[in-house]
């Protein structure tokens, strides 16, 4: 039940801050009043949409909170909107998101609008119900887990098959560019070792003939660099016993002609690796001309693109048969679940049938109970032989006649209002029956009927009231006398001079004249107030 609601900056609602009481509450008020208003308030909470207009003083944030008690808890549910209309939704103080808020709010309470009554049209709705009814919820949801696996494998098949029929295309060629690539053995980095090797056997001669030189040059028999600092390295020696601080120029000499032996080595090895090997050269001249051949072919800079494109293309040629078996694993697991969807479907549908028929028997002896006792219902359910769908193959219809002997046609075409008012105040009192409605908000669903009419399906709310809490606005005199509790809605200037809505509960002497309102308009009457302590009297 809803205990408490809390608003403030909404429309013409400064603040308001009031609890309620468990069981049926009125709500009166003269037209535009804002009970409607106070309704889109509350309505924030089951994520409705808001627009600026909403927002009293556009400088401030609009706050709605309602906190409920369900199952000996509270819950307290809170919609903030900012000036920028930037909505926050928060659950028992913590953050969540709108589809998180609603989901929650769905459990706690259910608004019936003035024009919900077009809900009586919609096939979904109307299956929605009967599932209601029949405990299907669980089915239902075995059966949805089976529809979007059937439906995702049978993508997951579309795909792979697509995958076959582009890998078989050209087949032929992709086999023959591959066996190229594969016959190559290429390796990353290899044209640039080749083009270095080709380099030097193709300057072998000036190679052998300056490195052999330069390592005469500096390890010669005579005078050569490594001789000459020799010598020098010894003079400077013999002159350091007598001028100690020459021996540091002594061991620079003696490094430098470490270094330069070590150098002419090196030069030496090379001289003598340096071999000008004609087949050799032919052979690495053959080796890159095939590679750039393939390069040239294929548009590509590198051994690396030529390596990606025969990895690619393995997998293109040789990953069909990978490709059969993964569609081969979907179409048995795709029959398995078809299967199961089939009887999911089935036993859905069976139930829904005699469902449906317990269903009509008891909605049929409630509307005649609200003075139409001619009237004709049947719902009619149909199933399609492929077309499946997120709720099964069902399809139902509500079809209804209000006098005797008239053809059953589609609901909404022949109802009026008011008998599709009482219509669906049967349908809502036969779903809180079945279904955890903690809360239910009537907005006039009594709209469009009188006398005792009125009363019959204010006695049908109040029997609503005694297993839910109900909210019931009303203009019905006959649906106002009845009830736990009577809040009055009116408008009241606050202290800028603006309209406000205010709540008020009555009791009393001032519930009796708000009856008598209702029974006589503009001008209360004698007549009108001994109406209505008569009417208080009998719903006592």
């Amino acid at each position: 039940m809803l205990k408490r609601l809390t608003i403030q900056n909404y429309a013409l609602i400064e603040s308001l801050d009031i609890e309620f009481p468990d069981g049926l509450v009125i709500m009166t008020g003269e037209t535009g009043a804002g009970k409607s208003v106070l309704l889109g308030a509350v309505s924030l909470l089951s994520g409705s949409r808001a627009d600026k207009a909403i927002l009293r003083d556009e400088g401030r944030s609009c706050v709605v909170e309602g906190v409920f008690e369900t199952e000996g808890q509270e819950k307290i549910l809170r919609r903030v909107i900012s000036g920028g209309m930037r909505s926050r939704y928060f659950v028992d103080d913590c953050p969540v998101s709108a589809s998180e808020m609603e989901e929650e709010a769905s459990s706690l309470l259910d608004i019936h609008g003035q024009r919900d009554n077009i809900l009586l049209a919609d096939r979904l709705w109307q299956l929605d119900m009967i599932d209601g009814y029949c405990s299907n919820g669980s089915l239902l949801q075995k059966y949805k887990t089976e529809y979007e696996a059937v439906k995702g494998l049978e993508k997951d098949l579309e795909e792979v098959e697509r995958q076959i029929a582009e890998a078989e295309k050209d087949t032929s060629g992709k086999l023959s560019d591959l066996k190229k690539l594969q016959d190559a053995s290429l390796k990353e980095g290899e044209a640039e070792a080749l083009e270095s090797e080709h380099s030097l056997l193709e300057n072998a001669e000036t190679l052998k003939e300056n490195s052999s030189f330069a390592a005469a040059v500096l390890d010669g028999e005579e005078s050569s660099v490594i001789h000459n600092l020799r010598e020098a390295e010894r003079c400077v020696e013999k002159c350091a016993a007598y001028a100690p601080h020459l021996e540091d120029l002594r061991r620079r000499l003696e490094s430098c002609r470490i270094e330069c032996k070590d150098i002419a080595s090196d030069i030496e090895a090379f001289a003598e690796s340096v071999s000008a090997s004609p087949a050799r050269r032919s052979q690495v001249e053959e080796r890159l001309g095939d590679l750039y051949s393939l390069m040239k072919r294929f548009g590509v800079k590198e051994e690396a693109g030529l390596i990606a494109l025969r990895d690619e293309l393995a997998k293109t040629v040789l990953g069909t048969e990978y490709l059969t078996d993964r569609k081969n694993e979907i179409l048995q697991s795709l029959s398995s679940r078809r299967e199961n969807r089939d009887k999911l479907s089935s036993e859905l549908s069976e139930k829904r049938r005699k469902g449906a028929a317990k269903m009509q028997k008891v909605l049929l002896g409630m509307i005649r109970d609200l003075e139409m006792p001619s009237a004709e219902l049947s719902i009619d359910l149909a199933s399609s032989e492929e077309e499946y769908t997120p709720v099964g193959k069902d399809r139902v219809q509500i079809l209804f006649s209000a006098n005797p002997k008239e053809k059953l046609v589609p609901l909404e075409k022949v109802a009026s209002g008011g008998e599709l008012s009482r219509i669906m105040l049967c349908i809502k009192s036969l779903m809180a029956s079945f279904r955890k409605m903690p809360t239910m908000f009537f907005d006039e669903i009594d709209v469009g009927v009188s006398g005792s009419v009125a009363d019959k399906m204010g006695r049908q709310i109040v029997k609503m009231g005694q297993i839910m809490q109900v909210f019931s606005i009303t203009h019905l005199p006959q649906v106002a006398s009845k009830g736990n509790a009577h809040l009055l809605v009116y408008k009241q200037a606050d202290r800028n001079g603006r309209s406000a809505i205010r709540l008020k509960y009555l009791k009393g002497r001032e519930r009796v004249m708000e009856i008598a309102r209702l029974l006589s308009g503009e001008k209360t009457t004698p007549e009108a107030v001994a109406n209505a302590q008569v009417l208080l009297e009998t719903n006592k």
